[in-house]
């Protein structure tokens, strides 16, 4: 790696914190910036304030008539964080290990955003207080990795990546709670075709199959793993995928309406 410094009998990796005191005053001068409030989640990358606080008032709203266990993934930090994990010679277990931390980051800054509505943190280890909590009016928010940790299982491809991610994660947490919709807020309209970024003519689908996407090639908006773990389900049965920039869609999906991508287990898929 460019990025790491030898020659004193240690490895460092070259950055504005490396040989520094975490309580010197010109670090903390170099640190500072302006206010921040946003965020990422869900993978939609770097998600400005107008995206975010949106759907935080939609949430607010659902809160009314629904009870919702959130969930987070790590968007690009998860990414980030893996790539270092990749450079240092992570194996797979240690890679599930650490991306979680990105997640935890995630699940705070919507905490707080989220805190004046009943918001709170939602650690695994109190699973059995989940009836509680909703019970109670407040709304969960937890990181979306499996805590499957060192005992990640090996890859189903010739990857060192982990196959169970956020995805694949809070939808077992789903199977195991038996909840009555389980909705994936991502950054674009659905599932497609083929991969829309690319090929103009891509179409979405508005009902698909898990298998039908298995056999696709391209990327998709969700962990494949997902599909896999979709098709041996008891109780969930089929997931939506809606876009979060468009904070409606929430409300909508929560309803039963028709909107975004329905991933069903076993049915044959449509286009929109």
């Amino acid at each position: 790696m460019s990025n790491l410094v030898t020659g004193d009998g240690r490895t460092h990796m070259k950055t504005g914190l490396m040989r520094e005191s975490l309580v010197s005053r010109a670090l903390g001068g170099r640190t500072e910036g302006g206010k921040v409030r946003g965020g990422q989640a869900g993978g939609v990358g770097e998600v400005p304030a107008k995206a975010v606080l949106p759907l935080v008032e939609a949430l607010a709203h659902a809160k009314q008539s629904h009870k919702m266990v959130l969930g987070v993934g790590g968007g690009a930090r998860s990414r980030h964080t893996q790539a270092i994990g990749m450079d240092l010679g992570l194996p797979v277990g240690g890679l599930a290990r650490i991306v979680g931390g990105a997640e935890e980051q995630n699940r705070d800054m919507l905490q707080f955003l989220l805190a004046p509505h009943g918001g709170i943190t939602f650690i695994k280890d109190h699973f059995q207080d989940l009836q509680l909590f909703l019970n109670g009016g407040m709304i969960p928010i937890c990181i979306g990795q499996p805590p499957y940790h060192f005992l990640e299982p090996p890859p189903r491809e010739n990857t060192r990546l982990p196959d169970n991610g956020p995805d694949v994660g809070l939808f077992l947490m789903a199977e195991v709670i038996g909840a009555a919709r389980m909705i994936y807020v991502k950054d674009v309209d659905g599932v497609y075709d083929g991969n829309p970024h690319q090929d103009p003519d891509a179409k979405r689908y508005s009902t698909v199959s898990a298998e039908e996407l298995l056999a696709k090639p391209h990327s998709l908006p969700i962990e494949r793993e997902l599909l896999h773990t979709l098709q041996r389900a008891r109780l969930i049965r089929e997931v939506r995928v809606i876009n979060g920039l468009q904070p409606e869609n929430l409300l909508d999906a929560l309803a039963g309406e028709e909107v975004g991508t329905l991933i069903t287990g076993v049915q044959e898929g449509s286009l929109a």
